[in-house]
């Protein structure tokens, strides 16, 4: 049904379309690479001015620019809710010792040669049993990172094997959001659609897992750091207490998750049984509890290990990444109503020669996308919607659609700094850029499972492989073992 609330003006020809696109990369490669300053938060504000002057040599006017922007944050509002309550969480975890004491369990139950596997073990069955990569990154992740770091494991490692982890059950659990929306987009079955995944995902998990172990298994990654070891485990003993009690808010929150409560009523939950858990077992007092949700848990142990191990979270350690989601997600809306996505898609496919280019203009579209528009959701749905009636003018089913824009958009979004996901995990595991040290940001060549997927999908997209003709009648498990075999 059409909008009638945005004006009828065509779409811009592809040189109008490129502009504001081309001149923001340029501006965030001058800010991050130039003066070595990774705050993309004003090149992107710039860009949406760009595209707001673009939209008006359109015809556009300022109140249609602002009502796309406005709607693309009214969509992610509910992401950004999240991201803010987590801080809020990561903040009273801490003071409960909730983190403290997964951090000590951890220690004492995984063996460091083999961590990087465990963690990305770990994340994924939480992630498909609950259907949010948020959710897991959030918690389970971040005692993680914390027992990567009292291993020696660098902190861009561990937070590779979690995010690797972690957004594969979301990309395959049929309780996540993304995965519901993109059958939904393509008008397939979601269970034919995940089905359907299988052939990129499990390749793509295999090679992820097998380079965790070898590397988990090297020579450093925890061998000589025993005494370290030690010493963290006393100062988390002599700290906190440690009982049932704090694993109550963990227990909790991943229940109300299994039952598909929202995350936020599910997160704040946390917050709430946290802060009480704070109050009921380590001393902290009520303006306590407040100020650790809100300006995060602050700690000197004598240890600078542990320190900065426990000296994170609260609301205000998310303004940062919240603020850049905003001025990302804001761009992308003026760039979807100004239609110049819209122009740059249906410019790609004119050029589109068979099915081989078909599905990887598809997946790099998406991957595109998240990356200019910083928003999970509009690089499913915008690919989705354009490239539909390609796949049924080459006889093609519509599964091809789906997987490509669920590896391009769901897996790719923790890879970009400013997307929503990729601003997430930077936020929820403390991984900054300061003084141009870019070390952190290497989480993001380490999430193997993330980026072998899509790679995995043009490799079976120019071989014909798993690309499965429109045939309603056949059922996808016998089509993908017909490729098997």
């Amino acid at each position: 049904m059409k909008d009638h609330s945005v004006p009828d003006i065509p779409v811009p020809g592809l040189p109008l379309a490129l502009i504001p696109i081309v001149l923001t990369i340029g501006l965030l490669g001058v800010q991050i690479f130039y003066y070595d300053d990774f705050t993309p938060h004003i090149p992107l504000a710039i860009g949406f001015g760009i595209t707001a002057l673009v939209g008006w040599l359109q015809g556009y006017r300022w109140k249609d620019i602002e009502a796309g922007a406005f709607k693309v944050l009214h969509v992610a509002m509910p992401s950004i809710g999240t991201l803010i309550i987590v801080g809020m969480l990561v903040g009273t975890w801490i003071a409960s010792g909730t983190v403290p004491m997964l951090i000590y369990l951890g220690l004492d139950m995984i063996d460091p040669s083999w961590f990087l596997a465990a963690a990305m073990l770990m994340c994924s069955m939480v992630s498909l049993s609950i259907g949010s990569s948020w959710t897991t990154v959030g918690t389970v992740g971040l005692a993680l990172i914390g027992i990567g770091d009292a291993f020696g494991v660098p902190i861009y490692w561990t937070a590779g094997a979690v995010v690797s982890g972690a957004f594969f059950g979301d990309k395959i659990s049929p309780l996540s959001d993304t995965t519901n929306l993109t059958p939904a987009v393509t008008e397939t079955n979601i269970f034919d659609h995940i089905r359907y995944m299988l052939p990129t995902t499990v390749p793509a998990m295999l090679i992820a897992l097998a380079v965790y172990l070898v590397v988990g298994g090297a020579e450093g990654a925890g061998g000589d750091s025993l005494e370290r070891i030690e010493l963290i485990k006393q100062g988390l003993a002599d700290n906190f207490s440690m009982g049932v009690w704090q694993l109550l808010p963990l227990v909790v929150v991943i229940g109300l998750a299994f039952f598909k409560v929202a995350p936020i009523p599910a997160l704040f939950t946390g917050v709430m049984l946290g802060g009480g858990v704070a109050i009921l077992t380590q001393g902290a007092t009520l303006h306590d509890a407040l100020t650790y949700a809100h300006s995060g848990f602050t700690i000197e142990t004598g240890t600078a290990t542990l320190d900065s191990l426990l000296n994170r979270g609260g609301v205000t350690s998310m303004t940062w990444v919240v603020t850049l989601m905003m001025f990302a997600l804001a761009f992308g809306g003026a760039l979807e109503r100004t239609r110049c996505l819209e122009a740059i898609v249906g410019a790609i496919m004119k050029r589109l020669k068979g099915f081989r280019g078909l599905q990887t203009s598809a997946i790099m579209t998406s991957i595109a996308t998240n990356v200019v528009s910083g928003d999970v959701y509009l690089s499913i749905a915008l690919p989705g919607r354009m490239y539909k009636p390609a796949y049924d003018e080459l006889g093609y089913s519509r599964l091809n659609l789906a997987r490509a824009i669920e590896e391009g958009g769901t897996l790719v979004s923790p890879l970009v700094p400013w997307n929503a996901g990729g601003a997430f995990v930077m936020g929820a595991l403390g991984l900054t850029v300061t003084a141009g040290d870019f070390s952190q940001l290497l989480y993001i060549p380490l999430a193997f499972a993330c980026w072998l997927s899509p790679l995995i999908g043009i490799l079976y997209a120019q071989l014909g492989w798993f690309s499965r003709r429109a045939e309603p009648e056949a059922p996808v498990g016998a089509a993908v073992a017909e490729d098997l075999a």
